[in-house]
């Protein structure tokens, strides 16, 4: 009965639970994302004492958190995605 159960074991086929494409979707989410991050850092003062307007500008308060919520929007997406599909 041992001999059945390893035979079977080895027969079994092992597979990926993603396919290349979710695995490329994946790299461009988090490319977006650390982008995002990149992006945000900064605008600090090196004197605790003076205020720098930098910290409000368009590009931190903008455009990164949208880059970061779009990299987690396609990381979703690949998640999500079926590369099976076109073979059903």
């Amino acid at each position: 009965m041992g001999e059945k159960k390893r035979k079977n074991e080895s027969e079994a086929k092992h597979y990926f639970m993603f396919e290349r494409k979710n695995y490329k979707f994946m790299l461009i989410g988090i490319a977006f994302i650390a982008l995002g991050f990149i992006l945000m850092s900064g605008g600090g003062s090196d004197d605790p004492n003076v205020f720098n307007p930098e910290i409000y500008n368009w590009r931190r308060i903008r455009l990164a958190p949208a880059l970061i919520l779009i990299g987690f929007g396609i990381e979703v997406y690949a998640i999500l995605l079926n590369p099976h599909k076109d073979k059903e």
